[in-house]
């Protein structure tokens, strides 16, 4: 009989949630009364945007992300709807693009400048007008650049592709037309294949998007799904709302089979609702309250019991709504793995909260940052409508790293590899990353080697590959890039085998000089 002990090893056992001190929070927020159950919040790292309360069509915010304290009762707002805004979002793959979508059946898509803001914006980049009743959701897709998904109470899931010139776009590429209520939820998995939803029916659907087929159903009368969340790479769903009792509930679903959930717990007798995120790097799992001030975290793991519970963030002031900050936006040097934004319009106050690992060292902590997704879209918009599928382009969150693609297309060619290694070993490591092409004076002073093996060193993790640095630049995606990089890569060919030959030629001047010397000690 095995003995299986009572406790899990995990560095993540003793997160906990600090909020930030007063200084640091945005005061003076008019925040949204409305009674749509939504973020109402939505975070990059530059900027914070909130759905604000206004007399008269629908208004947000959009702050500077370190523009903390009172907030001036004149800032301008982005204010060019009709109705109410239920829902904004920021593009992933562009810090100053924002879209928004309201009560007046319209979905906007806003350019933010990156000066301050002086004056209200009220005209939008891109309109899309398409549903007949109001909008609620939108999503963008986690890896095609320009690629929008909105949500009506025409019970429609309309696709746009925004790679238009066009500023009013009236017909969508597609329509789901697979429910028979309102969608209350919309989530992605990794590489943005298959979208899953939670309708107000309180059936949990599976769709492959481009084709609108519904590939699962879950009509499962024990659980009320109110919000769904993929868990991409465990291939499992979460979904939270209610049970026939009315307790707030979450259940995990295996995604290829909706029939009965493999877990399902009862957390209390609250009405607010509970919105899920998912951290993929951590394999965490967030349980926030409507209403209340509580964040329950979670580890998920492939095998039973699937998820452990690990701690609960307590407050006693309630959200309304909530943003998150994605990881590339995290303050590393603090162990930070997870930023909430916490709206609390009782006080007119935004609260960041973060989930902080203790660690004691200061130094970056490689094994609770692995690679996340970046601000680079993996697919053009066209190529994911042919039916392209690839997933998120990722990078390091080490200070100094940038962009290294998650399935590199370009094989290693054996000549230049071999030419990078001849390099690397005769030229004690030094390196020639991109930028440096345009300083031939670099290359040829031979005497900085030193400083250049140390900077080798310490980012020894960066790799050539195709003849640049897969961490600083991504490979190209079109036929013209394609075509300069490829000179690039001649002209860096070139200037190595110089510096190979350079090398050489030292080589052979110090064994002359070593044999002189020898003779001359010899003849004494």
């Amino acid at each position: 009989m095995s003995w299986h002990p009572q406790y899990r090893s995990s560095k993540f056992r003793h997160v906990y949630g600090k909020a930030a001190s007063k200084e640091k929070c945005y005061d003076c927020v008019p925040i949204t009364r409305n009674v749509h159950d939504n973020h109402f919040c939505a975070v990059n790292p530059h900027f914070i945007a909130v759905v604000t309360e206004c007399a008269g069509g629908g208004a947000f915010l959009v702050i500077p992300i370190h523009q903390t304290g009172k907030l001036d009762p004149h800032y301008p707002k982005i204010c060019g709807h009709k109705g109410s805004v239920l829902d904004i979002k920021w593009n992933p793959f562009n810090d100053f693009v924002i879209a928004s979508c309201s009560e007046d059946a319209t979905v906007k898509i806003w350019d933010i400048p990156k000066h301050l803001l002086t004056r209200n914006i009220t005209s939008p980049k891109k309109e899309l007008l398409g549903h007949v009743r109001r909008v609620g959701l939108i999503e963008w897709h986690p890896t095609a650049n320009n690629i929008l998904f909105s949500s009506g109470y025409d019970y429609k899931i309309m696709i746009w592709n925004l790679d238009t010139k066009e500023a009013v776009i009236s017909n969508p590429v597609k329509i789901l037309d697979a429910h028979k209520d309102v969608v209350l939820s919309m989530s992605f998995n990794t590489d943005g294949s298959l979208l899953a939803t939670a309708c107000r029916d309180r059936k949990i659907r599976l769709i492959d998007p481009r084709a609108g087929t519904v590939l699962q159903e879950a009509s499962y009368k024990s659980h009320r799904a109110n919000k769904v969340l993929f868990l991409g790479n465990v291939k499992k769903l979460f979904s939270t709302g209610t049970s026939r009792w009315n307790n707030r509930q979450i259940a995990l679903w295996d995604q290829n089979d909706l029939s009965v959930p493999l877990l399902e717990e009862d957390l209390d007798g609250s009405s607010g609702l509970l919105f899920p995120f998912y951290d993929s790097d951590t394999h965490m799992l967030y349980v926030v309250g409507k209403g209340d001030g509580n964040i329950r975290y979670y580890e998920i793991s492939p095998e039973k019991p699937y998820l452990n519970y690990l701690m609960e963030y307590r407050s006693h002031l309630p959200q309304k709504g909530i943003g998150m900050m994605p990881k590339r936006g995290l303050e590393v040097s603090a162990c930070e793995i997870f930023r909430f934004y916490k709206l609390i319009p009782t006080k007119s106050l935004i609260e960041p909260i973060s989930m902080i690992v203790p660690r004691r060292s200061e130094s970056y902590q490689e094994d609770i940052y692995p690679l996340t997704t970046g601000a680079q879209p993996a697919l053009t918009a066209q190529e994911w409508l042919n039916g392209v599928n690839k997933g998120p382009v990722l990078v390091s969150l080490r200070p100094g790293s940038g962009a290294v693609n998650s399935l590199p297309q370009f094989p290693e060619p054996e000549p230049l590899m071999k030419t990078t290694d001849l390099s690397h070993h005769q030229g004690r490591g030094e390196r020639m990353p991109l930028e440096d092409m345009q300083k031939p004076s670099e290359i040829e002073d031979s005497r900085k080697q030193l400083k250049v093996e140390e900077k080798f060193l310490k980012n020894e993790k960066m790799c050539l590959s195709n003849g640049f640095d897969i961490f600083e630049c991504p490979p190209p995606k079109t036929e013209n890039e394609l075509l300069q990089m490829f000179y690039r890569q001649q002209e860096e060919i070139r200037r190595l085998r110089e510096l190979v030959n350079q090398r050489d030629v030292q080589i052979k001047q110090l064994e002359l000089e070593l044999r002189n010397i020898c003779m001359d000690t010899g003849s004494y």
